[in-house]
């Protein structure tokens, strides 16, 4: 259908203060929203506590208020504006718990405001745990068995019927604030107690833990007619036990079978559909048995997110913006491909090029914390390289991180004995892809490492390829390095400050530069067009590789 006419003004509830476990994905899809949205002449009134945001910036809106985030402040917006509607599903779960608020007090009703793009009803059914359950069940898909806990002892009667290692997810938190994995009965007491504090319902889910299993992530958008489109598919190279937003994650999916890959789709797209009234982005995280490829429901997000935004910048498709007009009327088919300017906004981008992000920690501004990963994101931003493959992608985002390290094949080689490297990598930390790679330059087996992490092997294999290289170099000085192992090197990604310091003798990477400069060795821009050269890409970006 097209745009409802009857909507003159928007209100964008922002997401508050950047915290850790908190990205600036928001503020991305904040101000896209804000744009599209004045692109069809509609008032935008935008409510956000943090100044230093873009979307904050007063271009952005017509009226911007840098007030808390409280039901105080929406009523004097609302007094002072005449509201049509509000969109909350650009503000992460700060947004969607104050709305939901405001809703349940009757404020939205008492000024004549509605809310698109999301209802009351959708919000509940993601973020209640026990609905959410209830309704995986009711639609037939499979999930890890669980319990609601609302108290402790409660909590406490569900671990002993559903058994250990368990995982508590408070309901209604961000970024998996409150969460925890409990391995035995010794760690339960305070994990519910932490759990249930962190709940603004008070609320707990109690779920045995699927440790060791794949992770998954779908970017999706829904119109109100229910066309939905699926825009990235993103894997996590951690398996299941460490936050999205802190393990490293990898776009198009790599080791999916085309089976699973369907199913997965298949499902997604079911999940979406049956959260009733719903006009925009969408996420939706799976776990898959690497030994029996069962896929259980693990969240759905009515919302942007942190991945939308990955996947925006991944596939060039503006998800929050697209998001906006969905939320105002508009059908997929109805609004134009920001890519081909011709074709409609209802397709699915296709990748000829690997993603990779990594996640960027502060640990050593923290002194005494604990790096351990786990439940709650501790991330403090990300970085997002493209390759024409695994490994050229990596070691470029590695390279982008700001923390010393110079590629994955080289970061201040590791003191540690291989038996003590095999042990640290068991456990989830910040620098365990770099300890990885020290365990397999010191002889470790993939099968070993493998059954340590629970990572993929085909992951394992790729960088085994870099320390593959990286021992080849170590053999050559610059005037007898080889063309063809220089060239492979450039292709995997290795940058010439990494080649200059594995050389033998003294060299720079001025040295490296001017070598393979000789050679013809130079880089070319590749073109991200995310329709496959099916259709002429009108607004295309690039991105640098030595493929040829």
């Amino acid at each position: 259908m097209p745009r409802d006419t009857s909507i003159k003004s928007v209100l964008i509830v922002g997401s508050g203060p950047i915290i850790i476990g908190q990205a600036c994905e928001f503020d991305y899809s904040g101000s896209q929203a804000a744009r599209s949205l004045r692109e069809e002449g509609i008032k935008v009134i935008l409510i956000n506590s943090n100044p230093a945001t873009i979307m904050t910036d007063p271009m952005m809106a017509d009226k911007v208020y840098l007030l808390p985030l409280t039901i105080e402040s929406l009523e004097q917006i609302l007094q002072e504006n005449q509201i049509d509607a509000v969109l909350p599903t650009m503000g992460g779960q700060t947004a969607l718990n104050l709305c939901k608020e405001a809703d349940e007090i009757g404020l939205w009703k008492q000024y004549n405001c509605r809310m698109i793009g999301v209802d009351v009803a959708a919000i509940d059914t993601a973020e209640d745990r026990e609905k959410f359950r209830q309704l995986m069940v009711k639609i037939g898909m499979a999930v890890a068995p669980s319990q609601v806990a609302n108290s402790f002892l409660e909590g406490k009667e569900i671990a002993q019927k559903i058994g250990f290692p368990l995982v508590i997810r408070p309901s209604f938190t961000l970024g998996g604030t409150g969460g925890g994995f409990v391995h035995d009965a010794s760690e339960l007491d305070a994990a519910l107690e932490k759990g249930l504090k962190a709940s603004p319902m008070h609320e707990v889910l109690v779920e045995k833990a699927v440790l060791g299993w794949k992770e998954y992530e779908l970017e999706l958008l829904r119109d109100q007619s229910d066309n939905v489109v699926i825009i990235c598919t993103v894997e996590n190279l951690d398996p299941m036990g460490v936050h999205t937003g802190d393990s490293v994650t990898v776009a198009p999916a790599m080791t999916l079978s085309d089976t699973a890959f369907q199913e997965m789709r298949n499902k997604a797209m079911l999940m979406m559909r049956s959260l009733g009234n719903f006009a925009g982005g969408c996420n939706v995280q799976f776990a898959l048995n690497p030994a029996t490829e069962e896929l259980i429901a693990v969240e759905i997000n009515p919302r942007v997110s942190r991945s939308s935004a990955l996947a925006s910048k991944a596939t060039g498709y503006p998800i929050a913006k697209i998001a906006a007009k969905l939320a105002i009327g508009y059908r997929l088919d109805e609004l134009k491909n920001q890519i081909t300017q011709t074709t409609s906004a209802y397709f699915e981008p296709a990748l000829d090029y690997v993603i990779v992000k990594v996640p960027r920690w502060n640990f050593d501004k923290f002194k005494g914390a604990n790096d351990t990963l786990g439940l709650q994101m501790k991330s403090v931003g990300e970085v997002m390289a493209i390759g024409r493959s695994f490994t050229e992608a990596i070691q470029k985002a590695c390279q982008s991180l700001e923390n010393e390290a110079i590629g994955l094949g080289y970061y201040g080689k590791s003191l540690m004995k291989n038996e003590e490297l095999m042990e640290y990598i068991k456990t989830p930390k910040w620098d365990r892809i770099f300890r990885i790679k020290d365990a397999l330059m010191q002889g470790s087996t993939v099968r070993s490492i493998a059954a340590a992490t629970g990572i993929d092997n085909w992951f394992l294999y790729q960088i085994r390829i870099i320390c593959d290289i990286e021992k080849e170099l170590m053999k050559h000085t610059i005037e007898s390095l080889p063309t063809d192992v220089l060239k492979d090197a450039k292709k995997h990604g290795f940058s010439d400050v990494q080649i200059a310091k594995l050389l033998q003798g003294k060299t720079n990477d001025d040295a490296v530069y001017e070598k393979r400069k000789a050679l013809g060795i130079t880089r070319v821009y590749k073109m991200v067009d995310t329709c496959a050269a099916e259709f002429e890409a009108k607004t295309p970006y690039f991105y640098s590789t030595f493929e040829n």
